[in-house]
């Protein structure tokens, strides 16, 4: 696993762009502010609290720096990793119910105590492969300790089942992630999902999600009097630029004229 550090943040390594949660991630912040957003609840995350995000959800993250400072440790655990553990040390699974895309972990005195302990292995901005892994099973360890039923959720290697693609589309769709990602999502295959998706929309996925973004973007900036460059990114564009382009082809006028006009009316 490549691991690396950029002061002020200690992090095994970085939280991807892309607005899905494909390994298990715990997160613990140092100082500032992190905010997820899944969706459907947005959960924060203050100096000395920490979380575990689950696999195969949607989730943006926000970070808030405090007094200027923010400083926060990621660590995923991926499948081959998750698997040699439980080869190693057979933890006990029993059924986890729980809905949450982050879920709180118990208060326990050993993890401020890990996260601290990771500092010295860090050099040159990188903490060495050979411990990257004892580190990882050494949280694991204590994660598993002080809440056995995480086991239930952490060694579940099922995939997502079909789920009903209507209602996830129209509740997920601000989020920046591939078509195939959102196949996979709804438990369909890439061919499965453009065809129900045809069925259901009478568009094509691609089509469909640029056009309710944009419709969004529009009601934001006319009625809420949003600015462009503020809600881009959590209507899933990656570029300011893409995002105004795609905007007057779509209505005719700029975001920024269309903010001009509202103003003026």
């Amino acid at each position: 696993m490549n691991t690396s550090v950029t002061k002020p943040d200690y992090v095994i390594d970085e939280i991807s762009q892309e607005h899905f949660i494909p390994m298990h991630t715990f997160l613990y912040v140092i100082k500032g502010i992190m905010r997820c957003y899944d969706g459907d609840k947005t959960y924060t995350f203050r100096s000395g609290q920490y979380g575990l995000a689950r696999k195969n959800r949607l989730g943006r993250y926000k970070k808030e720096r405090e007094d200027g400072e923010l400083e926060k440790v990621f660590v995923f655990f991926d499948e081959p990793f998750l698997r040699m553990f439980q080869d190693k040390h057979k933890p006990r699974i029993t059924k986890f119910i729980s809905k949450d895309t982050m879920l709180n972990i118990t208060i326990s005195e050993l993890i401020p105590t890990f996260i601290h302990s990771l500092l010295p292995y860090y050099s040159h901005g990188k903490i060495e492969p050979t411990f990257s892994d004892i580190k990882r099973e050494e949280l694991l360890m204590i994660l598993l300790q002080n809440q056995p039923e995480l086991a239930g959720i952490l060694f579940d290697f099922g995939q997502p089942e079909k789920i009903n693609l209507e209602e996830f589309m129209n509740r997920n769709y601000k989020f920046n992630v591939s078509v195939e990602r959102f196949a996979y999502l709804t438990g369909r295959s890439i061919s499965a999902f453009k065809r129900d998706f045809k069925a259901i929309f009478n568009q094509t996925p691609n089509r469909w999600l640029v056009q309710k973004r944009l419709q969004e973007a529009y009601f934001l900036i006319e009625k809420k009097n949003e600015k462009a460059s503020e809600i881009y990114l959590d209507l899933g564009f990656e570029a300011l630029s893409h995002f105004s382009f795609a905007f007057k082809k779509l209505f005719g006028l700029t975001p920024t004229e269309l903010t001009y006009r509202t103003k003026n009316e």
